[in-house]
């Protein structure tokens, strides 16, 4: 009998075989639907395979293939963890396969998509599957090429050769980064199996190198400040079923690098590791959901919103830590399970919303929220679904954005039994951190619901949009049903991932399942409990109450009149609550520290026609403090070393003349 690993690899086998369908038929007209429902197909068969793998918990599966280094192979492995992402890697890429059939068609370069999405999708497969340090780098950097080249699909479009430049530069840095903690890990006996390095002893200052390179390496792919600058401008200039794939997916897969190195192969932890993990989340969770407030392109704001995210993830991870370090088993298993379930959330809620922001850019043309507007009642569905996301990424029961946050929080309070005074006091600060976050990521998502669809239509191309077509629609709703059903049943979703935990940890949460009512019950009743499924039917409850309340006792006639405009009228459009407007308090907070934001108000004397204006100008620390005086250095050095080339052979001979003296003499010294 096929083992599960061997049918996974088959799975990817048929997903390469379908890049080179894809490219034979790339300009035929049934290539979209060929391409599309191919991989929708084998994502699904994937799928299927890997569950059973997850539920089940048990020994992992091993498959070596006589390819890669002579004397190694290539090692593939299958158990819970590797598990537990496949069924993220393979449910996203179904969820933008049925998506891709009716955007494809919208699709303007459809040659340079179709070759490279079941690629893409295949790399991720492969080095979740990867076994040994140079099978992983291998698929790691052909799943980077081929996402890149997704990237690169509208090259001619205005900043998206510079998005596709900035990624291959941050990619490239994150695999060296990859191959030196490798290299950390096999030793000086060059042992690049995974067992090998799982089974072999680290020093702490080891440990502490591998931690800050897998921070990094896997820390850059997934979007971890100050590493994440490709990321708002790569996911922007992708398709957006690539960018849902990009976002939801890939950056999960990053993750799953860093827990596979830190979690499994690295050893037991040190409390002082989980510290800068702690602090990276954090400062990553505020900074990216502030950024995502301050931005006006719906896709960028998108993906500032996944490095907030990723924040909250690797907080969550960095308190695993520091419980494991300290022999707090169900407390590690807490905030690790709560990891791996907001991770699982993610790919969710920011598919589906990628999928909206598709679903209007196709429609309008549009990326700019501030011309929207009025697109409810044009795009109903498409603004039905897109507000299940708001409400889950927003963290709002009884949507499984809250169920997953609300396990973070609750591993948070478990911090006082925490022997280390440090982490005790840092661990509530995080906590404060990550629920400013997440008021902000409420604001924000409003800001995002309200400009884009409510209101009236700021532009002609707004007042002429249109719902899209049925694929799209499935898609969105399909993510949005299992938004649904992972908030009010989060108990399931707890004792799924269970087995993860256990294989890393060696400890789990109690079972969820048998508690009354569906609850769940991260530690004990006696110190909390949460209950979806009666969140839900309250909600639902109260909610009709007050619609039979008022349709019954209120007044029956319906009363028409204009919008309170804050006693200036205006019948234009322009005139509403524009985006901007709307986070300037926030702005004005939080921007003239972390953006360094001026507002420059033009405001013409009496009598001059000309219209007032207000100029908002805002900085990236990030970017200018730390990219731009290396990429200057970078370019300062290169033009001085261009002067090389134009050299006499007299002076190319002195040169090289020098450099044999001066390796000879650093020889010498050295011996």
């Amino acid at each position: 009998m096929t083992s599960a690993v061997a049918q996974q690899l088959w799975c990817v086998a048929t997903l390469l075989g379908t890049t080179v369908l894809a490219i034979a038929t790339s300009r035929s007209r049934r290539s979209t639907a060929i391409v599309y429902g191919a991989t929708l197909a084998i994502s699904l068969i994937a799928l299927s395979r890997c569950l059973p793998v997850l539920v089940a918990g048990g020994n992992a599966t091993e498959l070596v293939l006589p390819v890669g280094l002579p004397w190694l192979g290539a090692h593939f492995r299958l158990d819970a963890l590797a598990a537990f992402f496949l069924a993220v890697v393979n449910l996203g890429g179904a969820a933008a396969s049925l998506y891709g059939l009716g955007y494809g068609s919208h699709e303007t370069a459809p040659h340079r998509v179709l070759p490279f999405f079941p690629a893409f999708l295949a790399g991720m497969n492969l080095v979740v599957l990867a076994d040994d340090a140079f099978t992983f780098l291998l698929c790691w950097e052909f799943m980077s090429l081929a996402s890149w080249a997704l990237v690169m699909a509208h090259h001619r479009e205005a900043d998206n050769a510079r998005a596709g430049y900035v990624y291959l530069v941050m990619a490239s840095f994150g695999t060296l980064a990859l191959l030196l903690a490798f290299g950390l890990l096999s030793g000086a006996g060059g042992g690049y199996g995974f067992a090998t390095m799982r089974a072999a002893q680290h020093s702490p200052s080891e440990a502490g190198l591998v931690l800050a390179l897998m921070l990094l390496g896997a820390g850059s792919k997934a979007g971890l400040a100050p590493l994440h600058v490709w990321l708002p401008l790569a996911h922007p200039a992708a398709p957006s079923h690539v960018s849902a794939l990009m976002s939801g997916v890939m950056t999960k897969v990053a993750i799953y690098g860093f827990i596979r190195v830190v979690f499994d192969l690295l050893g037991p932890p040190n409390w002082s590791s989980a510290v800068v993990v702690l602090v990276l989340g954090s400062a990553t969770a505020v900074l990216g959901i502030l950024s995502a407030l301050m931005e006006k392109d719906l896709k960028r704001l998108l993906a500032y919103s996944t490095i907030e995210n990723i924040g909250v993830i690797f907080a969550s991870l960095g308190l695993a830590l520091a419980f494991q370090a300290n022999g707090l088993g169900l407390a590690a298993a807490l905030a690790f399970t709560a990891a791996l379930f907001h991770i699982l959330n993610h790919s969710f809620f920011k598919s589906l919303l990628f999928f909206g922001a598709g679903a209007v850019l196709s429609s309008t043309g549009q990326r700019n929220i501030e011309t929207l507007g009025g697109l409810i009642h044009r795009m109903p569905l498409t603004s039905f679904a897109f507000l299940v996301g708001c409400v889950a990424i927003s963290a709002l029961p009884p949507f499984n954005g809250f169920a997953s946050e609300w396990l973070v929080f609750q591993a948070i309070l478990q911090s006082p039994d925490l022997p280390q005074w440090g982490l005790k006091v840092m661990v509530p600060a995080v906590g404060a951190s990550l629920a400013l976050a997440a008021a902000l990521a409420a604001a924000c998502f409003v800001k995002a619901f309200g400009i884009t669809f409510l209101g009236r239509a700021r532009s002609p191309v707004a007042e002429a949009a249109g719902e899209v077509d049925r694929c799209s629609l499935a898609a969105m709703f399909a993510l949005a049903v299992l938004c649904f059903l992972a908030g009010i049943l989060p108990g399931l979703v707890i004792d799924v991932l269970s087995p993860v935990a256990q294989a890393l940890l060696g400890h789990r949460m109690p079972v969820q399942a048998s508690d009354p009512w569906l609850s769940i019950v991260p530690i004990e009743e006696s110190r909390s409990s949460y209950n979806g499924l009666l969140v839900f039917v309250f909600i639902t409850a109260t909610a009709s109450l007050a619609v039979y309340f008022i349709h019954r006792f209120a007044s029956h006639a319906i009363r028409r009149g204009p919008a309170w405009g804050c006693g200036f009228t205006d019948p234009t459009p322009a005139a509403q609550y524009s985006g901007v407007s709307f986070v300037q308090p926030i702005r004005r907070v939080f921007g003239t520290l972390v953006f360094q934001a001026r507002e420059h108000v033009e405001m013409p004397p009496p009598g001059d026609l000309r219209p007032a204006r207000l100029k908002v100008e805002m900085h990236d620390p990030v970017w200018e403090g730390l990219y731009a005086p290396v990429s200057g250095a970078v370019w300062f050095l290169a033009d001085r070393l261009n002067q090389l080339q134009f050299l006499t052979i007299r002076r190319y001979l002195s040169l090289v003349f020098a450099t044999l003296v001066t390796l000879l003499l650093v020889l010498a010294i050295w011996s």
